[in-house]
Order: structure tokens, then C-alpha cells, then sequence
């Protein structure tokens, strides 16, 4: 393996996963950031199995059990308390749970592990990338490299994947999320994801997500879906307003929205949909994490898939080839596994965040029949857990992580929430 020199922009999640894997394998690495603090970007999320499988190859699953929240159930249901979707992670594997994290804690985490921090140039805003040269411009017009290879890790609304051939879908979704984090406190529900739905155009959500360094607080992450158009408007109408309406479709919450007075504690998520097709990279350029694959945050699957992409590049990288099929390599690998999660999230999206009555509908109906056929709910949790590949393929899991899972998550669990995780 020949090592290169590397530009990385963007320091999220992918971001900083590539450098710290990429730096591990001797490549010297370089990572610009807009951001003049640096920082996470995001209330919480929840970590999947090949997520967490990422990070134990990283040697940091036992940091991030430290700090999130397992997860073993995924329950969705109307005010009239009908169930209109429960998943078990012990339904696909008893070893298996997910791990709802906050953003700080993953972030810090990985900033600790990358010891090579001198090489971040924070407050640098990379407008353009010369794909055959490996040069990047900043706004004022500055230069950087040449660099071997260019990375954009720069996020769903990247600018440097304009830089491509070709990009076959680059949308925004018209619906998006408020979102924030707030004290677990008595919460019942600890170890569960808990939605609630009135059709398809409110959906609540409230997923424990633990603590992180230098706040032990345990917390929840909360989310309101709604459209982006009318954000203006919920802005106009109060937070009285706002409190009565949630509390009417969800009144078990009102002791987690106890001290939530103000407004700006609210921030506001937006999405978009990004397909590359068979273009990730042209030349010195690579794009990759949601720069290359943004999609609806209903699967759950953003942080997991940068995980994985980082990951995969190292390993394409290895390969005793040229740059080029290397790339290419890596491309194949990610789209093999990325392709079938955003078809799913295409055709799921409506059916929780949409105007349609009838896609609600076939929601309410089908969902919690479908998870309870043995065939529907193998398929339901492997998309999930991230371990379906393909239509019919698998996403490997290393039977050394499940070990690693099985006992060290639930020695970790019990020391930290007691019988809560059970």
C-alpha cells in the first residue's frame, strides 16, 4: 500500500471516521472544516448493529456503550394507543440491540481517537476541487494541495459534489423535523424508540440517547416532523400553542416538555435526497457519507452508512492497485449495500411524513400485520439493523463483534441502567 497524501472535506461523522482510519493506515491526512469550532451538528440518533460493528473495529465499542442508551424495541402508535409498528431486535438476533447516542458524544469520541489534530484547519470554507489536479480553493481564494486524493465529506448539501460527471438525484424533501435534547428523568419507556402518528402529517418522536463526556445527565432526543414551509408559521404561533397541540396527540410526554418554554431550544432539520448512481468519484474526487447518499431519516441509517463508508475506503485503499480501480472498488462496495436502503426510504417516506391520507392508511394497516409474518419481519429487521444488502443479500456481521456485543454491552448496561435495558 502506497501512502497518500489525503484532503478531507468536512469533519462529521464521515469526516472524522476517514481521517482517524485513513491515519491509522500511515496516509498523511489533512481535513478542512467551515465550522471555526468545530462541533456536532444534530440532538441524536440511533446506532445500528453495523454501526456499532464499524466502531469495534475502530476499538471504540466499549467508549460509545459507555455513553448510549441500547435500544432493544422500535414502537409506533396512533392516540387512540392502536399499534401500528413494533420491532424487536431479539426477533432477528437475541445479541443484537441498537444504541441511541447523542451527536456530542459520537463526535467527541472520535476527535479523542484521531490523534492528529494539528492537520484539521477549522473555519475553512472549501468552494471548489480541481479533480485532476487534487487542488482546493477556499471562498477567499486560497489554495491547498496538490493532494493524491480528495475526499468531500461536506454533507447532504454539498458543494463539491457538483464536481462529478454526473448526479442523478440532488432534492430536498419538503418536509423536515424540530428537534432537541431533554433530561431522560422518569421517561418509561428507556430502552425503546417511541413514536406517535396522526396521519402521515404529525409523527412524534422520543429516543433515549444516553449522556456524553462531560454531561452524565441521560437524555432523550424529542423530534416534531413538520413541513418546511411551515416553520414561519409554528415560529408565528407560540410555544403555548404548539405544547397543547403536542400534548393532545401524546399526553404521557408532558413531563419531558416540562421545561421546554422556549422556541429557539427548538432547532430545525431538513433533508435531502441524494442518489450518485454509478459516479462517487471523478479523477483525485471521492464523495462519500451523505454527500454521497443523503436520504430521509426514516431507516434510521445516516450515521451508520458514514461509519461504513470510511471503513471501506481504508479497505479499498489496501488493495495493490492503482488509485482509480480503487475507487472504484470502493464505489461498488458502497452502492451494493446504500442502493437498497434508498429505495426504501423513497417509498417509505410518505407513508410517516406526507399529506397522503391513503399512504397512512396502508401504514396503519399493513405494518404491524407485516412484522408479525416470519418473512416480513426478517426483511423488517434487517433493514433496520443495516444488514440487508441487496434485495435478498446480507450485510456480514463478525461473530467476534456479536460476542464483543453480547457481553460487553450487557455488562455495560447493567452497571449503567440497571434492569431498565432488560
Amino acid at each position: 500500500m502506497k501512502p497518500l497524501h489525503i484532503a478531507i472535506v468536512g469533519y462529521g461523522t464521515a469526516g472524522q471516521t476517514a481521517a482517524l482510519a485513513l491515519s491509522r493506515d500511515g496516509h498523511r491526512v489533512e481535513v478542512f472544516e467551515r465550522a471555526a469550532q468545530p462541533g456536532p451538528v444534530g440532538a441524536g440518533f440511533l446506532l445500528q448493529p453495523t454501526g456499532l460493528q464499524a466502531l469495534w473495529q475502530l476499538g471504540l465499542l466499549e467508549s460509545a456503550l459507555r455513553h448510549g442508551r441500547p435500544v432493544h424495541r422500535l414502537f409506533g402508535d396512533l392516540p387512540s394507543r392502536r399499534g401500528v409498528m413494533d420491532m424487536r431486535y431479539d426477533g432477528l438476533d437475541a445479541r443484537l440491540f441498537g444504541l441511541g447516542m447523542q451527536r456530542g458524544a459520537l463526535f467527541e469520541l472520535l476527535r479523542a481517537a484521531w490523534n492528529d489534530g494539528d492537520s484539521l484547519h477549522s473555519g475553512c470554507t472549501i468552494t471548489n476541487v480541481d479533480c485532476e489536479r487534487g487542488v482546493l480553493t477556499e471562498e477567499s481564494g486560497r489554495q491547498h494541495g496538490p493532494f493524491d486524493l480528495v475526499i468531500a465529506a461536506d454533507g447532504a448539501a454539498s458543494k463539491l459534489r457538483a464536481s462529478l460527471d454526473r448526479v442523478e438525484v440532488d432534492a430536498p424533501y419538503p418536509w423536515g423535523a424540530l428537534w432537541c435534547l431533554l433530561a431522560e428523568g422518569e421517561w418509561p419507556w428507556p430502552s425503546e424508540l417511541r413514536q406517535r402518528y396522526q396521519g402521515a402529517r404529525h409523527m412524534i418522536g422520543v429516543l433515549p440517547v444516553g449522556t456524553r463526556p462531560g454531561d452524565a445527565t441521560p437524555r432523550v432526543s424529542f423530534f416534531w416532523s413538520l413541513r418546511v414551509n411551515s416553520i414561519d408559521s409554528w415560529r408565528g404561533s407560540g410555544m403555548p400553542a404548539w405544547r397543547a397541540r403536542v400534548l393532545e396527540l401524546w399526553p404521557e410526554i408532558e413531563s419531558l416538555l416540562a421545561d421546554l418554554a422556549d422556541p429557539q431550544t427548538l432547532a430545525v432539520a431538513t433533508y435531502r435526497d441524494v442518489i450518485l448512481g454509478r459516479h462517487w468519484h471523478r479523477e483525485r474526487l471521492l464523495v462519500i457519507g451523505d454527500a454521497a447518499h443523503s436520504m430521509s431519516p426514516q431507516l434510521g441509517q445516516g450515521v451508520n452508512m458514514a461509519l461504513l463508508d470510511a471503513l471501506a475506503l481504508r479497505d479499498a485503499l489496501r488493495r495493490s492497485e492503482p488509485l482509480s480501480p480503487q475507487l472504484h472498488a470502493f464505489a461498488s462496495t458502497r452502492r451494493a449495500h446504500v442502493g437498497i436502503y434508498q429505495f426504501w426510504s423513497r417509498w417509505l417516506t410518505p407513508m410517516f411524513q406526507s399529506d397522503s391520507t391513503l399512504a397512512a392508511t396502508l401504514r396503519d394497516l399493513s405494518l404491524l400485520p407485516m412484522g408479525r409474518l416470519p418473512g416480513g419481519r426478517d426483511n423488517m429487521l434487517r433493514v433496520l439493523t443495516g444488514t440487508r444488502q441487496g434485495w435478498l443479500g446480507r450485510y456480514a456481521l463478525d461473530e467476534g463483534f456479536l460476542r464483543a456485543l453480547a457481553t460487553t454491552g450487557g455488562q455495560l448496561a447493567a452497571q449503567r441502567w440497571g434492569n431498565a435495558t432488560e
